[in-house]
């Protein structure tokens, strides 16, 4: 029966120290970093997807779970690579398990690479056709991963034309404290802009001045030159 411990010996086989220091800075694992207390073994994101393709069918969704508890970095990517690959093959009951796993372990989804890679993908399609209040909840948390994962599942409603949570979700997380949300809010917003730019024009019209600098700077990332200029300076 494959194991989590399997899956850690085929990343631990590809480790490699240089790419650990690279990704420890990357992912700001130092001390005072947004992702303080990670630890990086240094095994690259196209290797890790080739783990994940080897051992998905196999690796039970209690391993699975395991393994995205681990202490590196690289074990809880690959375990959501794998959880990913669970979910779109899932029926129903996998698919709904696949979901409440993933918002039981949020804090293991401690980074950014690690929500963009999942929440969009299991969290944002489980609620497509469902009561989403679990994402008022995220976005409410003290912990920022959690908001980020709560705006990050909206990417799955804009695919379908559907922008009301990205919006309502966008006005809760406007004045958020840290970066990374701030970030993600303008990139959804700019996702939005890419299928309907009348939409996410009305929702900046009347916010535009008051977000922060960065969220402007990536909802109107694709405009034309002149049109960003406009908003940066004020003169919409």
């Amino acid at each position: 029966m494959v194991t989590s411990v399997d899956v850690r010996r085929a990343l631990a086989s590809l480790a490699d120290p240089r790419r650990a220091e690279a990704s420890s800075r990357f992912l700001q694992m130092a001390a005072g970093g947004y992702g303080e207390g990670d630890r990086a073994i240094g095994v690259s994101v196209p290797e890790q997807r080739k783990v994940a393709a080897r051992y998905w069918r196999d690796l039970a969704l209690a391993e699975t779970t395991r393994l995205l508890s681990g202490d590196v970095h690289e074990e809880r990517l690959t375990a959501l690579f794998i959880l990913v690959r669970k979910f779109s093959t899932g029926d129903e009951r996998e698919r709904g398990q696949i979901f409440d796993t993933v918002l039981a372990n949020t804090r293991h989804i401690n980074n950014w690479d690690l929500v963009d890679s999942s929440a969009p993908y299991i969290v944002g399609p489980w609620l497509i056709d469902r009561d989403r209040s679990v994402l008022d909840r995220l976005a409410g948390s003290s912990l920022v991963w959690d908001r980020r994962i709560a705006i990050m599942a909206t990417f799955a409603f804009i695919k379908v034309g559907d922008f009301e949570w990205t919006f309502r979700l966008g006005d809760r997380l406007l004045h958020d404290p840290h970066d990374l949300v701030r970030k993600a809010v303008g990139w959804m917003l700019r996702e939005v802009g890419n299928r309907d730019r009348a939409a996410e024009e009305e929702f900046l019209a009347r916010r535009y001045q008051v977000m922060p600098r960065v969220m402007l700077r990536y909802a109107i990332e694709k405009f034309e030159p002149r049109r960003r200029r406009e908003y940066l300076s004020g003169a919409v």
